[in-house]
């Protein structure tokens, strides 16, 4: 058969008018890290990547900075000092074990990309360039290092064009814009295992049921929960939130990475990249403020600690513009050459979205919601876990909906798309390793009972509600009372918000009773998984009682190493509609893996 977008697929059969297919190995996703597990898969099983978008308009193609790697080609560097930049960068919430193998595997990562054609820039010497990026220093933090791999700020669109194109030349089967709502799952001698998947057809309303050994989750992360963001409007978080609905747990939901450098206003990211390059952070006065809060590497400080002091520059009275209200990226001085040939992306946005040229005036910028650094549970092996040690047979999860926890509490710059080619690569390895020894788990009688009983449910609905208005009172709420800065009472608001808007959702109506491309449909959809998403967030970080990484409590402004040295896990249980979330999310605790790398203060 042919799918919605032109792609050849495997043939199907057709059941009471639902599509049913069978693969060895289904792939959620089709950004960064699922292409990257379908290229170490498909030759080794029979593999479909199924994805709500066409993959060349992935996330992964948004990002922009470049890739890490201690490749050593413009400075001395060393997979140590990587893995200690990891570790510290994430304030010591990173599991040092995956640390280790995400600096050690990144060099191959790399080299595998440049063998796959990926134009990175290049060195006169003909090597691949490299570049200074926040928190990336030798010698354990001494200086910094050049040790970001880069295609001008165009590196996520490279690396997603790149492993599209060599997924076609493997002919790996693609089912795009199909929209996947459920994991199957079969109790097998007394244990649930993943059967397989069911998704809706955006081109036709029909649902197709994707019968696998194995599954993987590649499918990015839920942003949207915030207005101000770096995300995609398709970053909802469905995978994450199709696992949540299992009972499965999810690790670390209070850590929210904040990237500093959002265009003010609108949240478009303009990339590291730029202070790399010798961009200048600079308040109202032209003050080069960083330099008071980390004077040895300045605005190349990690991700957490250069949004908490831009917003508070602006909260004590030190922002620019005439709400004072923001802080400006100073490129200046650094020319139109580079600009054009190292920067022209965010250049342009710059000029697009403000009216401001880079080249000859700062642009406002602050924090924009940008990294999840928590998701599904996994091990370095990408298999998911149902509890702190116990894998899910068959499943897999890689990418930004992932928690291996080589992130931490604060994922550092460039590590994302280095994070989906090591685990993206690992997942598709030891998937085909997992489906050479088993059979296809039997599928339940009708695995898409639930699914279309939420679809008619939704066409039916008669009520009130409308889905973009919940979706802006969450996105605002979330803003204002679960950002850079948090308190009990900001966090105690933003659940009663939520739960309110819990409610309301139940009064939601979807005006397009349509089939072919109802996005009125999804979007509904959508709300639900970011209405839940949303809650697990609030609920860990309220629990967190400390400040560590991209959760900041203000009333509780000290990492707290004796009590927090440890992994928040969450679990679904009881009735989810209840107004307390504490009758219908257990929290749980997971100890961090430490092999080298004992907690100390964080200095920069």
């Amino acid at each position: 058969m042919t799918n919605s977008t032109g792609t050849t697929t495997s043939d199907s059969t057709i059941v009471d008018g639902v599509h049913y297919h069978q693969f060895d190995i289904v792939i959620v996703g089709a950004g960064g890290a699922g292409m990257r597990a379908a290229i170490e898969a498909g030759p080794g099983a029979k593999t479909a990547v199924i994805s709500k978008l066409y993959p060349t308009r992935s996330h992964t193609g948004a990002a922009q900075g470049g890739m890490a790697a201690a490749l050593a080609n413009v400075e001395e560097d060393s997979w140590e000092w990587h893995t200690f930049d990891t570790v510290k960068g994430g304030d010591y919430l990173v599991d040092q074990d995956a640390a280790e193998i995400l600096a050690k595997e990144a060099i191959d990562a790399v080299i595998d990309l440049e063998n796959m054609g990926l134009p990175f820039n290049r060195t006169p010497e003909g090597k691949i360039d490299q570049r200074r990026f926040g928190g990336h220093t030798r010698d354990h933090g001494k200086a910094p290092v050049r040790r970001a791999c880069y295609a001008a700020d165009r590196t996520g669109h490279m690396i997603l064009q790149t492993l599209f194109q060599n997924c076609v030349k493997l002919g790996i089967n693609f089912f795009n814009e199909f929209y996947v709502l459920d994991v199957v799952m079969t109790e097998v001698d007394g244990v649930e295992q993943p059967s397989g998947v069911v998704a809706y057809e955006l081109s036709t309303g029909d649902l197709h049921v994707f019968q696998s050994k194995a599954i993987i989750f590649a499918t990015g992360g839920f942003g949207k929960i915030y207005k101000t963001t770096s995300n995609a409007h398709t970053l909802t978080g469905d995978g994450v939130g199709i696992i949540w609905r299992k009972k499965l747990p999810l690790e670390d939901m209070e850590f929210f990475q904040f990237h500093p450098t959002g265009l003010a206003g609108l949240g478009i990211l303009l990339t590291e990249g730029a202070r790399g390059e010798g961009a200048i952070l600079r308040n109202a006065s032209g003050e080069r403020f960083m330099e008071r809060y980390a004077p040895t590497i300045k605005d190349l400080a990690p991700r957490d600690i250069v949004a908490r002091c831009m917003v508070q520059e602006v909260a004590e009275g030190r922002g620019a513009g005439p709400h004072k209200d923001y802080v400006l990226l100073d490129c200046t001085h650094l020319g139109a050459e580079v600009l054009e040939t190292k920067l022209p992306d965010i250049t342009e946005f710059a000029r697009t979205y403000l009216g401001v040229d880079p080249v000859v005036e700062p642009v406002p910028v602050m924090p924009t919601a940008h990294y999840a650094m928590g998701g599904i549970p996994t091990n370095v092996a990408a298999e998911v876990l149902r509890d702190n040690t116990t894998v899910v047979p068959g499943l897999y999860a890689a990418g930004e909906c992932a928690c291996v926890s080589v992130h931490g509490s604060n994922r550092l710059g460039t590590n994302s798309l280095l994070d989906i080619n090591v685990f993206g690569k690992r997942a598709g390895r030891n998937a085909v390793e997992y489906v050479k020894g088993v059979d296809f788990t039997p599928l339940p009688e009708d695995p898409t009972k639930e699914i279309r009983e939420l679809i008619a449910q939704l066409r039916s609905a008669t009520g009130t509600e409308r889905v973009s208005v919940l979706r802006k009172e969450l996105q605002d709420n979330m803003d204002r009372n679960a950002q850079v800065f948090r308190t009990d009472e900001s966090l105690a608001d933003v659940t009663e918000i939520i739960h309110g808007l819990r409610e309301r959702y139940l009064g939601i109506s979807v005006q397009d009773k349509g089939k072919r491309y109802n996005t009125d449909l999804l979007e509904a959809i959508e709300l639900g998984f970011l209405l839940d998403l949303a809650e697990v967030v609030v609920f860990s970080a309220r629990n967190r009682k400390e400040s560590r990484g991209g959760h900041m409590r203000d009333d509780y402004p000290k990492r707290d190493d004796e009590n927090y040295m440890k992994h928040t896990m969450a679990y679904l249980s009881g009735d989810p509609h209840s107004a307390n979330p504490a009758d219908h999310i257990r929290l749980d605790w997971k100890p961090v893996v430490i092999t080298r790398y004992e907690p100390m203060e964080r200095k920069y």
